[in-house]
């Protein structure tokens, strides 16, 4: 004989099993939004310290006696790095709101509308310190250079 009505085990399995799928999808969810957040934050962390980073490959790699300096100009102040082989240098500063790096002879006039943008900051400044230490200050932070020219130089 036929009973009429539901399995209660059969409800039971059907209702556990769509629990575990739901718990399932929550932590997969959760799981997608967590590496999203950390992909961005790593993002923002490389943005933040790309700019630091860019001049600090440049000085590292024109790092000689006297081929550092820094210039007062119309658009404020520019770092100019030499390459004392070529009499060219690169020159840095701030145009429109962006960090540009200007490649001519060395003491030509800026060109900062053929200038490359490197990127978005508010603040620029350059400082000189003791032993070869360079202080590059960005809306980032600060980048500390140590010059190895500087060490080449001491007695």
């Amino acid at each position: 004989m036929k009973q009429n009505g539901k399995n209660p085990i059969l409800l039971l399995s059907v209702g556990l099993a769509a629990l575990f799928l739901l718990g399932f999808l929550l932590l997969v969810a959760f799981g997608a939004r967590s590496y999203r957040d950390i992909v961005d934050s790593q993002y923002a962390n490389m943005d933040a310290r790309s700019l630091g980073a860019y001049l600090a490959a440049s000085v590292k790699a024109n790092d000689s006696r006297g081929a550092l300096r820094t210039e007062d100009s119309a658009y404020g102040e520019v770092f100019v790095v030499t390459d004392a082989d070529s009499g060219y240098a690169l020159r840095y500063y701030r145009f429109d709101g962006q960090l540009v790096e200007d490649f001519a002879r060395d003491g030509a006039p800026l060109a900062p509308e053929e200038a490359q943008r490197i990127g978005p900051t508010e603040r620029f400044s350059v400082e000189f310190g003791d032993g070869g230490l360079v202080i590059v200050s960005t809306d980032a932070g600060r980048t500390l250079l140590r010059l190895r020219s500087a060490e080449e130089a001491a007695p």
